[in-house]
């Protein structure tokens, strides 16, 4: 399968590290040119170094965009943009009963509605050229909540509904727009949500069997998912191959024991 992106430009939120960051690798590799977003110029031009020395184009799109000013930042640097990856997005461990209010909405803030900002921005421009591409990343928490961080799958299961509700926006245009449920991946942040859950005294390895075997027992895969895993399928529905798709929820969670998820 050849997937060729260039001549596209990408813009991928949240992608100095972990799952953006091999979304924007990835992208690249395809032969987009990938705006690098997040919300420090320094962190920003590390990862553009980064990133680029393994080849490919980049440019540094910094900005908070929970905020309105560090959207318009970013709007600034990438004005026009053919595939927008939603990828930015905070996750924790905390008792149901402890979440106030100010947690509640800012899960909401960063998770969805970041997410709704974008599209808003560079959804026209898309339609006006009769194609592009638009990735919310979710996660099996927006369906399979997790007891111990439903803040978390609130604000997910939030953005299948967003996702669902502007590709019926742009219906017939040539644009797409479909969430990606992506399972608990391995990041340098997950490792520290799965040591807040089982004992920090467990090497790596043995401490991520633990995790699944006692917090996520319905994986098939039975091993925290790579972000590169992720990243290939976003690459897949960015491309001119994906062009039927729209208005889905992609899995790529490793699998479930019972059928939870569509």
């Amino acid at each position: 399968m050849l997937i060729d992106l260039s001549g596209k430009t990408a813009l991928v939120t949240g992608s100095t590290q972990g799952i953006g960051a091999a979304i924007a690798a990835g992208l690249a590799a395809a032969g987009a040119r990938v705006a690098v977003n997040g919300r420090s110029r320094g962190s920003v031009d590390a990862a553009v170094a980064r990133l680029g020395a393994e080849g490919g184009t980049f440019l540094g799109a910094p900005g908070d965009i929970a905020t309105q000013e560090g959207a318009e930042a970013v709007f600034a640097a990438a004005p026009d943009v053919d595939i927008l990856v939603n990828s930015l997005g905070v996750f924790g461990a905390r008792p149901a009963l402890e979440i106030d209010d100010a947690e509640w909405r800012r899960y909401f803030d960063t998770n969805v509605l970041t997410a709704v900002r974008m599209i808003r921005h560079y959804l026209p421009g898309m339609v006006e050229r009769s194609w592009g591409r638009v990735q919310n990343i979710a996660s099996d928490s927006a369906v399979a909540i997790p007891a111990e961080m439903i803040h978390y799958g609130m604000s997910k299961t939030a953005l299948l509904a967003v996702s669902r509700g502007f590709a019926k926006e742009a219906a017939g245009t040539g644009v797409t727009v479909n969430s990606v449920i992506a399972g608990p991946t391995h990041t340098g942040g997950v490792e520290d949500f799965v040591y807040e859950l089982v004992d920090r005294d467990l090497p790596w390895d043995e401490a991520q069997r633990a995790f699944m075997r006692e917090h996520r027992p319905q994986s098939l895969l039975q091993r925290l998912i790579e972000p590169e895993e992720i990243a290939n399928m976003v690459v897949y529905l960015s491309s001119p191959l994906a062009s039927a798709t729209t208005g889905g929820a992609v899995r790529v969670d490793g699998g479930y024991v019972d059928s939870i998820l569509p």
